[in-house]
């Protein structure tokens, strides 16, 4: 049965999609460089590249010199009168984060909400003033926002999508948009929400060229991570695929806040660190964020309650990486969160109990690289960013082409 052809609209959409990819991808080209990678003709580029330039989603670069003959003139994506708005909720603080397509950081607020258990009222009240200063930035600046997300450190799932349940602020199923479009009118009706372990997996992955498959874990507010295989997030049936901190590690363990027993949260989570390091308290005096970055440096330093904690914990997060690589066979480990300063402790904890499952020179092979995340704790931020990106790239007519 023959295909059905596309009509011209489609086409263009189709085409103006492959310059923007190309050049989001790439970074600045020149209209030849698009060509020639992209298969497209050199007049369909031209023509393109004009309409994407009057609409302001590209600027020309200065000329520069190739050579081999005339300066070149590269095409960077800019798409000035518009924003991607992104808000974050953590165990500790709401944030409003506002960029261009491109990434380049516009406006940030955040707030600390006390973390109040169990009263998602509370928390999503702060949320949606950081979220409306944000918007109001954007007409400040006379930007459009043209996509808009919302990431929560929980699982995320349902159509609409709703916090499954948040562990680290007590709270149950939650609708977060509905909650939020309630205190804020302004929000755009396509606002998506999504958890930060995916999305922080897709930005750290970005920077490992090559890696298809990989475990990402990671510890700020809680733990969690995601595992990623064949280049595609790991989901599961409902949604809460890559729930790595509640992986029951320890028989007969404490109960944990998700009702069974032995979670690795309960004995290395963030919580359980600070009360063992006696750091609990800087929790309420700074912010779970600051009591973090004060345990890692005692943690660094040798200092000995905080040493003691750490060594407790080692065990079960090399244990939990075992059982993921035996399970998945990532090529790659990504360690986030605090944790990242002292991925060299992990990895050798991990390494220590590796089975033999392969023959040299296969065996070497078989042992997937562990490495410290590079974004810190913007790294959801930039996932989400870097989604919503490519959610207006697939589609042109959102920025105005």
């Amino acid at each position: 049965m023959p295909r059905p052809s596309l009509v011209s609209g489609d086409v263009r959409r189709h085409n103006l999609t492959v310059v923007l990819e190309h050049i989001a991808s790439t970074g600045p080209s020149a209209r030849s460089e698009i060509a020639d990678a992209t298969g497209l003709t050199r007049g369909a580029v031209t023509a393109l590249a004009s309409a994407l330039t009057e609409t302001g989603v590209l600027v020309e670069t200065d000329p520069v010199a190739s050579g081999k003959g005339r300066p070149i003139t590269r095409l960077e994506l800019v798409a000035a009168d518009v924003a991607i708005l992104v808000g974050q909720l953590d165990a500790d603080v709401a944030t409003a984060v506002l960029t261009t397509l491109a990434g380049d950081e516009l406006f940030r607020v955040s707030a600390r909400h006390g973390r109040p258990m169990g009263a998602p009222d509370a928390v999503l009240d702060v949320l949606a003033d950081v979220t409306g200063e944000a918007l109001e930035a954007a007409a400040e600046l006379g930007r459009v926002v043209a996509d808009s997300s919302v990431v929560v450190f929980a699982p995320v799932g349902g159509d609409p999508a709703v916090v499954l349940a948040d562990t680290d602020l007590g709270w149950g199923g939650v609708d977060v948009l509905a909650a939020l479009r309630r205190r804020l009118p302004s929000l755009p009706e396509t606002t998506t929400l999504a958890s930060d372990g995916w999305l922080a997996a897709g930005a750290e992955r970005a920077r490992l060229p090559g890696i298809d498959d990989l475990v990402y874990l990671k510890s700020d507010s809680g733990i969690g991570g995601a595992i990623v295989s064949g280049g595609r997030t790991v989901e599961g049936a409902h949604g809460v695929g890559a729930a790595l901190g509640h992986l029951a590690l320890v028989p007969d363990g404490e109960r944990c806040a998700c009702g069974q027993r032995g979670c690795l949260v309960t004995v290395a989570g963030p919580d359980v660190l600070l009360g063992r390091a006696g750091l609990s308290g800087l929790i309420s005096e700074r912010g779970l964020a600051a009591a973090l970055e004060e345990l890692s440096a005692r943690i660094a330093a040798g200092e000995p309650a905080a040493s003691a904690a750490w060594r407790d914990a080692l065990p079960w997060i090399g244990r939990t990486l075992q059982v993921l690589c035996l399970a998945t066979d990532p090529a790659a480990i990504v360690i986030g969160g605090f944790w990242a300063a002292h991925t060299s402790s992990i990895e050798r904890e991990f390494r220590a109990n590796r089975p033999a499952i392969a023959t040299p020179p296969a065996a070497a092979s078989a042992v997937p690289i562990v490495v410290a995340g590079r974004l810190g704790a913007d790294a959801a931020l930039v996932g989400a960013v870097r989604a919503a990106r490519d959610r207006l790239l697939a589609d042109p007519g959102r920025l105005g082409v």
